[in-house]
Formats: structure tokens, C-alpha cells, sequence
């Protein structure tokens, strides 16, 4: 069926499209066609996309777990989204007290909530994660509801916190998967991003003539190239935990393991496989046109994709309405994006010669 230009814009309109671009998916001879099989010595493991927020690797993914101070991760970003980091937080008698690592705040302290933030990940400390708590949410109960709430923004189903230190408790849990995807999302905030990839801080010692030196205990930051964060724990009732990050070619993966003996030698083996199995591949460019229709490509993508997935992306172009908003800004359409049937992504598109496709992508 042939539209006239007027049909096309008076309309909100659906098209299924086998030939819409030139799709720009480049073979490459490190990836197999077929992923090789992986194991860890993990309870439970993740291995996730962080752009796309594409799972690449599940064992045991959806099952809650005791997480220790993997919990910090979650502390981290609701204290950077609700709290000011030029505050001074004040350390209180129940933060002093707190048993397991430290950073050994003493009673009444003062320290700015961006360095508090830099002992709690980097050094774990547990008084630092309830200074935090107390000052962010007015308490530690009113902290742990932010959490709880955060989780569910994101969309965590498997997670339920009673603290932001981690330290046992029998309704405190997550799972590999929501933990992969808690990591995605704070990863993607650069203040969190900045505080993980730091191998060592100073910050003011109001006690001692010289400044707090707090060391990163995220071994591969300094064991693989690329690494980039996140976060350590244990317990001695969740065991060791680990979520790692790294970046190589633009492409950032973020790693999780649940009670893992060997987890930095898993860790490495995890985003080895990632980067070699599941590369970023790009399914559009910018400026790319579409086939038969006056339109072209707002904004490229990417995906991170298997060499045989590529023969099973599909492409659906859905125009807009001439009296919308969008249209009106100069949108046309959207191009949307599946693999086997599932949404994975959409651009939006624009006249052919349109001053928007000049722009630099966002």
C-alpha cells in the first residue's frame, strides 16, 4: 500500500518495516556465533549491560540472598539523590557504636557527606553508612524506607532492606539479578560513578595533624583493565560477596556473585565473557535513511548483541500526529527496535536534511 505524504502526517500511523536501514551490525572474528559455556563457584551470579540494562548472564539470579555490605550500594545512591553532599554530618552515639568495619568516626564528628560517602565505598565503613542514614533520612528507619522505596522505583522484586550497612538481619536480602540492576542504575549517576573508580581518598582528620587515607578494598580496580568499580562485602553469614564494573570500547559491564570463594578470579572470567560474547554492536546511525520514506535517523544505537542474534532484530516505525507537540518540535516518528520479539530500544526520526540531524547525539 502506497501513503501520500498528507496520510502520513495526518495520522497516527504503525508500520512493520523488514527493510527500514541498512542495519550496521560489523562481525567481528573474537565474538563466536554461539556463547561459550561459564560457570562461577557462586550461590548465585549476574553479569548485566549497564547502558542497555541487558542481563547477559543469570545462575541463580532471582533467589534473595543475605548481600552484607553489597547494601551500600543502595546507601549510596539514595543518599546522593536525597542528600546535599556540601552537608556536614554529624556522628552519633549509635553510629560510633556500629560493630563490623569502619572508618572509626568518633562521637560528634563532623565530616561532609561526599567524603562520608568515599569511606563508606571505598572503606566500607558501617558507622559511616549510619551517620549517612541518620542525616539523609532524619533517622536510620526513615534512610531504610528511602531504600525500600528506591528499590522499588527500580524495579528490584527480589530486594527488601532493614539497614544501609548490611550487617545480618534475617529480613534484609537481595538477588544477583536486582543487585545488577541496582548497579546499572546508580552507575549511570557520576557522582556514584567517581566515588567507585577511586583507588584512594584523602579527606580532613579533625583529630590528628594528618588527613584520613582510606584505600579501596575493590581488588580489580588494580587486577582488570578497565575496572571502574563497585563494591566488596561479607559476612560471616552471607560470605564473600562482590559486584564489579568495568568499561573497554565504550562498553561499560557490571558483574555480581553471591557467597563466592573465588570471586575475583570469577569476576574476571564474567566480564572477559561479556566483552567477548556480548560486544556493543551498532543496529543505526544518525543520519542513516529509511527506506521509501522521507525520513531519517534522529540518533544512533547500540546494543550489546551475540554474532547469531543479529538475523532475529525487527523494526517497527510509528508515525506521530501533525498536531502534537513532537511533531511540531520536528520529530516524525520513532523507530522502535526488537530482538525475538522484545523491545530493546527506540530512536526517534526526522525529515531527510532536517537541521536536528546535524546536532550532536545527547
Amino acid at each position: 500500500m502506497i501513503f501520500t505524504k498528507q496520510q502520513l502526517t495526518r495520522f497516527a500511523a504503525f508500520f512493520l518495516i523488514s527493510t527500514l536501514v541498512s542495519f550496521n551490525v560489523i562481525p567481528t572474528e573474537s565474538v563466536g556465533a554461539s556463547p561459550d559455556a561459564i560457570g562461577t563457584n557462586a550461590r548465585a551470579a549476574a553479569l548485566i549491560d549497564v547502558e542497555s540494562g541487558r542481563l547477559l548472564y543469570s545462575n541463580n539470579g532471582d533467589t534473595p540472598m543475605r548481600i552484607a555490605s553489597l547494601t551500600k550500594i543502595m546507601t549510596a545512591i539514595v543518599a546522593i539523590e536525597h542528600g546535599n553532599l556540601t552537608d556536614m554530618v554529624k556522628t552519633s552515639k549509635r553510629a560510633v557504636g556500629k560493630e563490623g568495619s569502619s572508618i572509626y568516626l568518633q562521637l560528634n564528628e563532623e565530616m561532609s557527606l561526599s567524603n562520608m560517602l568515599y569511606g563508606l565505598m571505598l572503606r566500607s565503613g558501617n558507622d559511616a553508612a549510619t551517620a549517612i542514614a541518620e542525616h539523609v533520612g532524619g533517622s536510620e528507619e526513615g534512610f531504610v524506607h528511602l531504600m525500600n522505596e528506591k528499590a522499588i522505583q527500580i524495579g528490584l522484586t527480589n530486594s527488601h532492606f532493614m539497614n544501609p550497612h548490611g550487617l545480618d538481619d534475617d529480613e534484609h536480602y537481595s538477588s544477583a539479578n536486582d543487585l545488577a540492576k541496582l548497579s546499572a542504575y546508580a552507575l549511570k549517576n557520576e557522582v556514584f560513578a567517581e566515588i567507585v573508580s577511586t583507588k584512594e581518598k584523602k579527606a580532613p582528620n579533625p583529630h590528628d595533624p594528618w588527613d584520613y587515607r582510606w584505600q579501596n578494598k575493590n581488588k580489580m580496580l588494580a587486577m582488570y583493565e578497565g575496572a571502574d568499580g563497585v563494591k566488596t562485602g561479607y559476612t560471616k553469614k552471607s560470605f564473600r560477596c562482590l559486584v564489579s564494573s568495568a568499561t573497554r570500547n565504550g562498553q561499560k559491564l557490571a558483574a555480581v556473585t553471591i557467597n563466592d570463594g573465588d570471586d575475583w578470579a570469577d569476576h574476571r572470567n564474567l566480564l572477559d565473557w561479556g566483552y567477548k560474547h556480548f560486544p556493543l554492536r551498532t543496529i543505526v546511525e544518525k543520519g542513516n535513511e529509511i527506506s521509501g520514506y522521507p525520513y531519517a535517523i534522529g540518533q544512533s544505537f547500540s546494543y550489546p548483541l551475540n554474532l547469531e542474534e543479529e538475523s532475529g532484530i525487527d523494526s517497527k516505525l510509528v508515525l506521530i500526529d501533525a498536531a502534537t507537540t513532537q511533531y511540531a518540535l520536528g520529530e516524525r516518528g520513532h523507530l522502535h527496535f526488537y530482538l525475538k520479539g522484545q523491545k530493546i530500544g527506540v530512536v526517534p526520526i526526522y525529515d531527510t536534511g532536517s537541521a536536528r540531524l546535524q546536532l550532536p547525539n545527547k
